[in-house]
């Protein structure tokens, strides 16, 4: 399953930052942050919960980049 999420991020260099904290968070197979758009791609691992995930990667990101923001 895939997904997109708006996102709210100063700089490319936090949105790296972002898009590694998501890659190694467990439940997600694929995220891909673009700052020009901002926006988050994100592609799940076979039967998690998105949701679920998505709290975690929100967790991993604010301890990579405390100013950053995912819209649930």
């Amino acid at each position: 399953m895939k997904k997109t999420y708006k996102i709210d991020v100063d700089c490319a260099n936090c949105a790296n930052k972002m898009e590694d904290a998501a890659n190694k968070t467990e439940g997600v197979k694929n995220a891909v942050v673009n700052f020009m758009t901002l926006k988050m791609n994100v592609e799940f691992d076979e039967g998690q919960d998105p949701k679920q995930v998505m709290q975690v990667v929100r967790e991993n990101c604010k301890k990579v980049e405390d100013d950053c923001e995912i819209f649930l």
